[in-house]
């Protein structure tokens, strides 16, 4: 390995939006992060839905007829 090419190591302290902090190793000193495992949804088991101008209950109601249509068809052929 060449010599002087490769980063230092040292102790970091990640600090999260939410307030959680922890130690790692990383090339910087001190980073902040947006979200953490203490706060993302996967991990909380807790989830935020946030609707942006009404994208979420438009695609439901588009989805809903089509839902509609595929059970209509189904009960159908049975």
């Amino acid at each position: 390995m060449k010599a002087e090419i490769h980063p230092k190591y040292v102790e970091s302290k990640i600090t999260c939006a939410c307030g959680a902090t922890f130690q790692v190793q990383s090339i910087k000193a001190e980073l902040h992060v947006g979200i953490c495992s203490k706060c993302h949804p996967f991990y909380t088991g807790k989830q935020k839905m946030l609707d942006t101008e009404g994208r979420v209950d438009r695609f439901r109601k588009k989805y809903a007829k089509h839902d509609a249509a595929a059970t209509a068809v189904k009960a159908a052929k049975a």
